[in-house]
């Protein structure tokens, strides 16, 4: 480069700087988020006013209401890993609910990085980030029930987080008596796909009564910040971590699950910072969690690391306007499905990757709610209508909404010619963004803990060790359903990547009878070194009539040491209905040879759930599960 070309740029760099500058007060804004969990904008400010919800209308009129803003994914520990690192966990390999895989050093937690510019950094008190072999309170000057900002050194600039777990899901899984609740069941307003049980009316309204204890408690936190004397110096985020929670919201990938409310209320000393021309506006531009950390770092003026993959929406570093947010459904406890999804200003694109298991797969977490018992009833008893009863059927393996016509996403435009162009476009996106952020949800989480082993799966996806783009078409390849791919899906079956094997046999799966003539390949299959592909090769050949090969296959798997390899196999003991003397034997063997048959374990909650279903006395066997 030639001098004069340097001292241009630099002339340039230098304008720049002091124009973004300009008018700015030249100490560090101090930083407070008040999060909670499980809610979408159920708010006066969002047009709900079911509820009334006065302090969150209060912020909203004296802040900035996104419209758009979103979780990138329908539950907590993969959001808030996804929060706390500025990397989606589907790319550094934290996408499956508490899968506890480590993290990469290349990636900073957001508390690091903001205390090496001198904030004192405090959490009070969830952590639940997703990672294993992590001590999750070192990265806090204080991480405890009484972290509070109250408690800096003197002179620093705070950035503080206050958790509520008031609108958590666990808050309608005992009932309130309906002379106790202070909404009305009978006059709740239910989505078109939830039947007007008592049940799910009952747990509606008792939601509806925690969103308004919810707003007391922000209301509270504002208080306290004003009685301090810090309001005028402080921005304060609020946000939901992800929707909730009436089943088909919390863990899935519609509005319902990751439409979340944000505010953000900006002091006038500040005002450079302001997202619109004045608080009381409504902000539409698209935003997701993972742009939190680069907005925090543009907002206190350090530099945005470019491995972080979301977008700036404040400060010095503002991106333009995206045209899309990304969002990831992994596993979900105990249960297996993956499924990603796109979001425009209009529509939401859905692919999932596992259509053939049904959208209500039985999750014991999520049935501790009597709405979804009510909902299965109901549904079972011929009592729900189209939209109703699609929860408990298998999925397409594409989904469209127009949601702005159609806000509930009951009507799916996938297959509708004029919607074509919308389709393809977002399809695209959705795989550039997989490729772009090397997603790591397409190697099957039992085959990745046999491959990985104690190396990050972020470092270990960016090694060259695999073909992603492979991969990837294999997975798109398979789960379109489509006959006339039974070849091609048999070729993947000798492929030299398990991964690509892997998705060969969920593709023969997902085609049921139209297999028939790839048998003899699934029978090879059986001896793959890969147990994802034994597990997934004897379904298909359980549901082709090979029962007897079949449950074989799977009990030798249920006695290997990779517990996801258990819990994936168990999984699909459980949706084919298998039950034979052989079967039970290996699940009670099975739960009698866990050194802790606890919650925490996921082959231990299909175990205790099989028992439940095959009616065995756990203690008539030696078992207990506790918890």
């Amino acid at each position: 480069m030639k001098p004069i070309q340097l001292a241009v740029i630099l002339f340039l760099s230098a304008f720049i700087l002091l124009s973004c500058s300009k008018n700015q007060p030249d100490e560090l804004p101090n930083i407070v988020w008040l999060t909670s969990e499980d809610n979408s904008p159920f708010f006066g400010c969002y047009g709900d006013t079911f509820a009334t919800t006065p302090n969150f209308d209060k912020l909203a009129s004296e802040g900035f209401v996104y419209t758009h803003a979103y979780a990138n994914a329908p539950v907590c520990a993969p959001t808030r890993n996804t929060i706390l690192t500025g990397v989606y966990a589907s790319s550094g390999g934290h996408e499956h609910m508490r899968s506890f895989y480590p993290k990469s050093e290349t990636v900073k937690t957001y508390p690091e990085l903001l205390s090496a510019a001198g904030y004192y950094c405090t959490n009070n008190v969830k952590t639940d980030y997703n990672i294993g072999n992590f001590d999750d309170k070192s990265i806090w000057d204080d991480c405890s029930n009484k972290a509070h900002y109250k408690n800096r050194p003197a002179g620093k600039p705070f950035f503080a987080v206050f958790n509520c777990t008031i609108s958590h899901e666990s808050s309608i899984h005992t009932s309130i008596p309906d002379s106790l609740l202070r909404h009305n069941p009978e006059n709740v307003p239910l989505p078109p796909y939830h039947p007007a049980t008592a049940e799910m009316k009952h747990d509606w309204a008792q939601y509806y009564d925690k969103i308004e204890d919810l707003d007391t408690w922000v209301g509270e936190k504002l208080k306290e910040l004003e009685d301090a004397g810090l309001a005028d110096n402080t921005i304060v985020f609020y946000y939901g971590d992800h929707g909730g929670v009436i089943a088909r919201s919390k863990r899935f990938l519609y509005e319902s699950g990751t439409r979340v409310p944000f505010i953000v209320r900006i002091p006038e000393k500040y005002n450079h910072l302001f997202p619109a021309e004045k608080p009381g506006s409504k902000v539409d531009r698209l935003i997701s969690w993972v742009d939190l950390v680069p907005t925090l770092l543009s907002i206190a003026g350090i530099p945005v690391p470019e491995y972080l993959q979301g977008n700036a929406f404040l400060g010095n570093q503002k991106t333009a306007d995206p045209e899309y947010v990304f969002l990831f459904r992994g596993r979900m406890d105990e249960r297996y499905d993956m499924s990603r999804a796109v979001r425009d200003s209009k529509f939401r694109y859905i692919r999932n990757y596992m259509p053939h298991r049904i959208y209500g797969q039985r999750l014991e977490y999520l049935w501790k709610a009597p709405s979804v018992s009510s909902w299965e009833r109901a549904f079972l008893n011929g009592e729900c209508n189209e939209a109703q009863s699609a929860f408990w059927k298998t999925k397409p393996s594409e989904e469209l909404y127009d949601v702005k016509n159609d806000p509930w996403e009951v009507n799916n435009l996938a297959d509708k010619p004029e919607y074509k162009e919308v389709l393809e476009r977002m399809r695209k996106a959705n795989r550039d963004n997989i490729l772009k952020t090397f997603d790591t949800g397409f190697l099957p989480e039992a085959e990745r803990i046999e491959r990985v082993g104690d190396t990050p799966v972020y470092d270990f996806m960016r090694m060259g060790k695999i073909d992603l783009p492979s991969i990837v078409n294999a997975a798109e390849i398979a789960s379109s359903g489509n006959p006339e791919n039974i070849e091609l899906l048999k070729s993947y079956l000798k492929s030299g990547e398990s991964a690509v094997r892997y998705w060969g046999a969920i593709g023969l799966l997902i085609l049921g009878k139209n297999a028939a003539a790839a048998k003899p390949d699934l029978m090879e299959a059986l001896k793959d070194s890969s147990l994802s592909v034994t597990t997934v090769a004897a379904e298909a050949l359980y549901n082709l009539g090979e029962k007897s090969v079949a449950m074989k296959s799977l009990v030798a798997v249920l006695a290997k040491g990779n517990e996801m390899a258990r819990c994936f196999a168990l999984n699909t003991v459980d949706l084919t209905n298998m039950n034979s003397p052989e079967i039970q034997k290996a699940v009670i063997e099975l739960a009698q040879s866990s050194p802790a048959a606890t919650r925490e374990l996921y082959d231990m909650r299909m175990a205790k759930w099989l028992f439940e279903k095959w009616k065995l006395k756990p203690a008539d066997y030696n078992v207990k599960f506790n918890w």
